[in-house]
């Protein structure tokens, strides 16, 4: 654990670089370059529990709570977060070419329509609930929030793999 994490009362903001990475700026103007902030929980509790880690993966701040964060800085993490998180929502399984994997599943997600390619079953985890996380073969990872709350026809098709 590094001094930062131990000095509870030393300030910081953040600031943009010309590439777009994030700089932690210490209020004794020590810089920490390129850090990345990361959700201890994405799923369950996204707004408590952020890390920013430096390029080597070291914990150079923690925060219990996003909102911690003023609100210029609050823009800078979520900006950040959200090119580093993107993950499609599936809203219908439209079809799919076989029960048997590998299959390739037709849906509709929020941003549209497209299709995915099912390795396996195993591909397919429960995160809590009725919420499921799917990787296709390019490592793409779709999210379904609420199994139960899509259609009966996708239902139908989902409950064949579960």
């Amino acid at each position: 654990m590094t001094n930062d994490l131990l000095d509870f009362h030393r300030t910081y903001s953040l600031r943009q670089d010309a590439f777009g990475n994030l700089d932690l700026v210490w209020s004794d103007g020590q810089v920490v370059e390129r850090v990345t902030p990361v959700r201890a929980f994405p799923f369950s509790d996204p707004d408590n529990g952020l890390s920013f880690v430096d390029t080597e993966g070291h914990e150079v701040l923690w925060l219990d709570a996003i909102n911690q964060l003023q609100d210029a800085d609050r823009v800078l993490v979520n900006e950040s977060l959200a090119g580093r998180e993107f993950m499609p929502v599936i809203t219908r399984i439209d079809d799919v070419s076989s029960f048997n994997t590998p299959s390739t599943w037709q849906v509709t997600t929020e941003q549209g329509k497209t299709q995915l390619v099912l390795k396996g079953e195993e591909h397919i985890r429960r995160l809590n609930g009725a919420m499921l996380l799917i990787s296709d073969n390019h490592g793409i990872q779709f999210l379904i929030r609420d199994s139960g709350a899509l259609d009966k026809h996708s239902r139908r098709l989902l409950d064949r793999f579960l």
